[in-house]
């Protein structure tokens, strides 16, 4: 039994999922939007739609951990994800760079003498958190600097900061308004900061976050007020409870 993390992304439609290069790419090579962390998307999901008690919701989840992708779900149904044809598209991660201009990759080789291997393994290994504050990829650690005064540890935090929510501001608008947004994996989880301070920039939606529910880590938990706009929850995920009940379903078939 194999599942794959990039299955749940394949509801996407096409104007969705190709990007603007010639046809024959898509055609003859492929090249398209996958999307990743499909399996923690859809538990999280469904979570949300059992909290809901509703499964015609509509919801937002972000996964955020060292890799990270935000996902826009309709009735339990992906419309669109930030991750791309590979996991380097979409927001900044601990190491990666997330969405570029892809027209940097040339103009770097042309001006360094780098070559395309040692390009693609700084955008992928050397960037992001880490690249942006010079000290980790690790959140923690970031966290970590911004209280020592480090400010490129801060820099880092609020460009992470703001492409999260540039990504739910943009999915809020695709789907029409949502029922829920949820936060999952390792910052997601645990971050009480990047909660807050996403919470924060989407207070012109009338979100509203409870200070004293979000100072909480690693639990399942409802993080806004009763007066916001959209509630937001704390949903950890659990990827391999979902493996297995994919199997499950596979044998019943």
């Amino acid at each position: 039994m194999a599942v794959f993390d990039t299955s749940f992304h394949q509801t996407m439609e096409l104007q969705t999922y190709l990007y603007a290069l010639p046809y024959e790419w898509y055609t003859k090579y492929k090249i398209r939007k996958y999307g990743a962390h499909g399996t923690s998307h859809k538990y999280v999901a469904n979570r949300l739609s059992e909290i809901l008690n509703k499964k015609d919701c509509k919801v937002i989840v972000c996964h955020i951990g060292n890799g990270g992708s935000i996902t826009a779900i309709k009735n339990g149904k992906c419309v669109d994800t930030s991750m791309g044809f590979t996991p380097n598209a979409g927001i900044i991660m601990g190491t990666r760079c997330g969405d570029i201009d892809v027209s940097i990759i040339p103009y770097m080789i042309k001006q360094t003498g780098i070559n395309y291997q040692d390009i693609d393994n700084v955008i992928n290994k050397q960037s992001g958190l880490l690249g942006i504050s010079g000290v980790s990829s690790d959140s923690r650690d970031i966290e970590n600097g911004i209280a020592e005064g480090n400010e490129r540890c801060l820099l880092a935090q609020q460009m992470f900061i703001q492409k999260i929510v540039d990504y739910i501001a943009k999915y809020y608008v695709l789907l029409e308004g949502v029922d829920a947004i949820a936060f999952t994996a390792g910052i997601g989880e645990n971050s009480i900061n990047v909660r807050k301070g996403v919470i924060d920039k989407l207070k012109v939606l009338g979100i509203k976050l409870d200070e004293e529910k979000n100072n909480i880590r690693g639990q399942e938990q409802l993080i806004t007020t009763k007066d916001s706009s959209i509630p937001c929850y704390i949903i950890p995920t659990d990827e391999e409870v979902m493996i297995a009940r994919d199997t499950y379903h596979l044998i019943e078939m």
